[in-house]
């Protein structure tokens, strides 16, 4: 037995995959599952939603920030 890591680029992939397990040819961990899935859609999730701002404007809110604690 080997083990692999598969970059799978489309979802047609992952269902195929998942038809050679239901035959016994291959196993699918669940560890790599969710960390397949995860790596994707966090990257899908998060993108975007920072908008930009000048270094100027991030030093003062740092500075609010970190003055409210004082």
């Amino acid at each position: 037995m080997r083990t692999v890591t598969l970059d799978i680029l489309k979802d047609e992939a992952f269902n195929l995959l998942k038809d050679l397990e239901a035959l016994k040819i291959i196993r699918i961990k669940n560890d790599t599952q969710s960390a397949i899935i995860a790596s994707s859609s966090l990257a899908d999730k998060y993108s975007g939603v920072m908008s930009k701002q000048s270094k100027e404007e991030i030093d003062k809110q740092l500075n609010s920030l970190r003055n409210e604690w004082d």
